[in-house]
């Protein structure tokens, strides 16, 4: 699959996928939100599983000032079974996801974003143009030694109505598995 990275300013692309609470969502669920989170993840990347807990901290620092984050497992599951629907379940269960957890089985939705990495951020102001997009911050192994914390500072400037200095950055991470057509 070769996807172009959506350039700042469009509008999100909407979609219909099924989280694994059972539910199925679309931007429409959001539409309350001031800020819109879509983050391109998975289960078995190394990467994102050091990123899961600040992920986590971070829907709770801004939950209550209208910041909604939201997680997409586009990975195809015949060569990583562990990135199926029912391991998201259980993945979202074991670490405590205070977002939704949906999975993108057709990639469709990757794919109009532009999304290449696990975990990559695509972070859209209130009127779902994107404002942001890239990593969440400079040091994937330690939190405690991030210097640029990119993802936060670009919520905290999209909430405050200020410019984001920088709007892209580059995602480090494991690359979108796709499927083999």
């Amino acid at each position: 699959m070769d996807s172009s990275r959506l350039p700042i300013g469009v509008l999100a692309p909407d979609f219909q996928l099924p989280g694994v609470d059972g539910q199925t969502y679309s931007l429409n669920n959001f539409s309350e939100k001031k800020v819109l989170a879509v983050l391109f993840t998975c289960n078995h990347c190394p990467y994102v599983q050091a990123y899961e807990d600040r992920l986590i901290t971070i829907q709770a620092d801004f939950m209550e000032k209208g910041v909604a984050l939201l997680a997409i497992n586009a990975n195809e599951t015949k060569n990583y079974p562990e990135d199926n629907l029912d391991n998201m379940i259980l993945r979202a269960k074991e670490q405590g996801y205070n977002f939704p957890y949906l999975r993108d089985d057709d990639q469709a939705v990757a794919n109009a974003y532009g999304a290449h990495y696990t975990p990559e951020v695509f972070l859209f102001d209130q009127g779902r143009r994107l404002r942001y997009t890239g990593r969440i911050d400079d040091n994937w192994k330690e939190a405690s030694k991030a210097r640029t914390h990119d993802f936060r500072k670009a919520i905290e400037a999209l909430l405050s109505n200020q410019a984001i200095k920088n709007e892209e950055t580059h995602a480090v991470g494991c690359t979108i598995k796709w499927a083999q057509i």
